[in-house]
C-alpha cells in the first residue's frame, strides 16, 4: 500500500494536492519546466509494474534548496483536516526554506490567493519559485496547496489559464499572420499603430523658445533637412520587429495575438537547437472589459461564462498559427502544451 500522509509529516512543509490518477512522471515534466535542473534522487517506486501506485516514496529535487517527496496517500480524514478537495487522494510534500518579505499591500492582485496563504509577509526568492511551481501544477493538474502555517488551501481554476503562446523560429509578415488568425477569428484586425506622416506644415518659419537669435534662413535650412530625412524614413522604413492583431469579442472583450521576438524563452525551450538562433513569439491572449477580474482569485459568474466562450477561440487561433509556423506552444504557466490537445 501507498505510504499515508501523517498530519506530523506537514510540519513546516508545504502540501501539493493532486488527483490519484496523476502519475509522478507527469510532475517530472512540469518540474523540468520551470527548474532546468530538476531531477529524482530517488524515483518512486512500485512492486509490480502493472500496479500504477507507488510504495516508495520518491524525492523530487527543484533547486538546490527545495525537494518534493511523495506521492503520500491523503486518507478521508486527513483530507477533511486540512480542508483540501475531495478528489485530493495522493500528496507531494514540498520542504523549502521559508523565505517572507513583505506583506502585501491592500487591494493588490491576487489571482493565486498568495496574499491570503502569506497574511505575514509573501515568500520570496526560492521558496516563491517554488509555491508559485506548485500553484501552477494544481492549476495544470486539477489539483490544490495546503500552505504550511497559515493552513491555507489554494485551489487555482484550470480554466483560468486562457493564455497561449506559440514559440518558432519562423517569422509571419503581418498580411500573412493576419490570414492564418482569421481561418480561425474572421472577425481580426491588424493593429499597426497609427502611421507618422511627418510635421506639419509651417514647423520651422516661426521661433520657438532657444532659436530665437538663429538666423531664419539657417532655422528654414535646418528645418528642410529634417524634413528630407523624414521621408526618406518613410518611403524606405526598417522592417517590422513587432506588430499585433485584435479581434472584437463584444461583450466578452477582445482576442489579442501580439508577434515579435523574444529575448528570454522559457526553461522548457532553453535547450531546442532551434531556439538558440532567435525566437519569434507569437502570444495569443484574452483581455476582458473588466480586468480586476482577470487577476482575482474566485472571478464572477460573467467572467467565467465570457472566459468559457473565449477560450475555445485562443485555442483555435494558437492551433492556427503552430500549424504555420511549428515551433512550440506553451501555456500561461510556461507549460508546454500538445497542439493536438487545443
Amino acid at each position: 500500500m501507498p505510504v499515508p500522509l501523517a498530519l506530523g509529516d506537514l510540519a513546516e512543509a508545504h502540501l501539493l494536492v493532486l488527483p490519484e490518477d496523476v502519475l509522478p512522471e507527469e510532475l517530472e515534466v512540469l518540474a523540468t519546466s520551470r527548474f532546468a535542473a530538476a531531477r529524482w534522487e530517488q524515483t518512486p517506486e512500485a512492486p509490480d509494474p502493472r500496479n500504477r501506485r507507488r510504495t516508495v516514496l520518491g524525492l523530487l529535487r527543484l533547486s538546490r534548496h527545495s525537494t518534493l517527496k511523495g506521492p503520500y496517500r491523503i486518507e478521508r480524514e486527513v483530507r477533511g483536516r486540512l480542508g483540501v478537495p475531495p478528489a485530493g487522494s495522493q500528496g507531494y510534500l514540498l520542504r523549502a526554506p521559508h523565505e517572507r518579505g513583505d506583506e502585501a499591500w491592500p487591494g493588490t492582485a491576487d489571482r493565486d490567493g498568495l496574499a491570503r496563504a502569506f497574511p505575514r509577509g509573501l515568500p520570496v526568492r526560492d521558496e516563491l519559485r517554488s509555491v508559485t511551481w506548485l500553484v501552477a501544477a494544481a492549476r495544470r493538474l486539477g489539483g490544490a496547496v495546503w500552505i504550511a502555517g497559515s493552513g491555507a488551501v489554494l485551489v487555482p481554476d484550470p480554466a483560468a489559464a486562457v493564455d497561449l503562446t506559440v514559440w518558432s523560429d519562423i517569422w509571419l509578415d503581418p498580411e500573412a499572420c493576419l490570414a492564418v488568425v482569421r481561418q480561425a477569428v474572421p472577425r481580426a484586425r491588424l493593429d499597426l499603430g497609427r502611421d507618422w506622416a511627418g510635421p506639419p506644415p509651417g514647423i520651422g518659419r516661426v521661433a520657438v523658445r532657444g532659436t530665437d537669435d538663429m538666423d531664419p534662413a539657417e532655422r528654414a535650412a535646418l528645418h528642410a533637412a529634417a524634413e528630407e530625412h523624414d521621408l526618406q524614413v518613410l518611403l524606405d522604413p526598417e522592417p517590422r520587429s513587432a506588430f499585433g492583431l485584435l479581434a472584437d469579442l463584444d461583450l466578452d472583450g477582445t482576442l489579442a495575438v501580439e508577434v515579435g521576438g523574444a529575448d528570454e524563452v522559457p526553461t522548457v525551450l532553453a535547450g531546442v537547437p532551434w531556439a538558440g538562433q532567435g525566437v519569434i513569439a507569437y502570444r495569443v491572449s484574452w483581455v476582458p472589459d473588466d480586468l480586476s477580474e482577470l487577476r482575482a482569485e474566485r472571478p464572477g459568474t460573467d467572467h467565467r461564462v465570457a472566459r468559457g466562450r473565449t477560450a475555445p477561440l485562443v485555442n483555435a487561433v494558437a492551433r492556427a498559427l503552430h500549424r504555420a509556423v511549428g515551433g512550440e506552444v506553451t501555456d500561461m504557466m510556461d507549460f508546454v502544451v500538445d497542439p493536438a490537445d487545443l
